[in-house]
């Protein structure tokens, strides 16, 4: 069995105010919709969630209300942790810790991509020197290299407390290595990665385009558990052609991941801004509403039923 639920994981984004500082009732807003409507399963500080941008002060500011929202709503925080320096990574590992929060989403360093014995270091000061956390590893080219199926089978045998991994793959070799070779790992896979990743076996979905109809998302990742292969396959045709509509209105050039979950959540929620932290830009109003209205023109099952404000 794996470590972890096969279950939706989704991450919140951060409302940021013309002055850059957190807009504490919005993102508590998103928080307890998530919950009401998504999973359980949330976390802060993916790529999305712009951990690689905040300050220190911003990065505990929204540790401490995502944690305290979190526990309002009757869930476990998971807190993600993205930076260049080890120390940095023990360091924040250590104040949230303090909060209560005993589960934590890692990435490698990225400044340059570890070597092999570098790599096992990096487990060994972070999975191991916690072991009364459950860690996910996310897995990404970010980083400059990727971990494999073998890495994990040794990191996984070596740490009980290494619980799952973020991939967004749509490679079905990869896939299946994982699967295949690390199975007490629960795998969690974007929208296209799921389709194949549940018809080979076990694994969970990690949301972003299918977040705009919870129901409609629900209904994806169900189709995953039955192996319904025709379900799977019209929906993921639909997310498709939205995942296009998506980066046309996000603007011209290209933009950091925040850019477009920030649409995605402003479906739901029509006061959210969608401005990034400096030096990144992030979409326009104008976008987002071309954006939503495409959206209902031609994928009307996954349009929200009734945005909030």
């Amino acid at each position: 069995m794996a470590r972890f639920p096969a279950a939706i994981m989704a991450g919140c984004v951060v409302p940021w105010s013309e002055k850059h500082e957190l807009q504490e009732d919005l993102f508590r807003d998103q928080v307890r919709g998530l919950l009401r409507d998504g999973t359980q399963y949330l976390y802060i500080f993916g790529t999305a969630g712009e951990g690689y941008a905040v300050t220190e002060r911003q990065y505990m500011e929204i540790a401490r209300v995502f944690t305290d929202e979190m526990r309002r709503g009757g869930a476990e925080p998971m807190v993600g942790v993205i930076g260049q320096s080890l120390g940095t990574i023990i360091e924040r590992i250590e104040k949230v810790r303090e909060l209560g929060v005993r589960r934590y989403q890692i990435s490698l360093p990225n400044w340059g991509a570890l070597a092999d014995n570098e790599l096992f270091d990096f487990f060994r000061e972070t999975v191991g020197r916690f072991g009364d956390c459950q860690f996910l590893h996310y897995n990404l080219l970010r980083t400059k290299r990727l971990v494999t199926a073998p890495e994990y089978a040794r990191l996984a045998e070596e740490y009980p407390n290494l619980v799952a991994t973020k991939n967004s793959t749509d490679s079905m070799d990869r896939i299946a290595a994982l699967q295949r070779q690390v199975p007490q790992l629960q795998h969690f896979l974007t929208e296209t990665g799921f389709l194949w990743g549940s018809l080979l076996g076990e694994c969970g979905l990690l949301i972003s385009l299918a977040s705009t109809n919870w129901k409609s998302g629900h209904a994806y990742f169900n189709a995953g558990l039955r192996k319904d292969v025709e379900m799977l396959v019209s929906c993921q045709k639909e997310l498709n052609g939205i995942l296009q509509l998506l980066i046309a209105e996000g603007g011209a050039g290209e933009h950091i991941d925040g850019t477009y979950d920030k649409m995605l959540w402003k479906l739901h929620d029509r006061r959210f801004p969608l401005r990034l932290l400096p030096p990144y830009h992030g979409a326009t109003d104008d976008g987002f509403e071309r954006f939503a209205a495409r959206l209902a023109d031609h994928y009307p099952r996954w349009a929200p039923q009734q945005p909030s404000h």
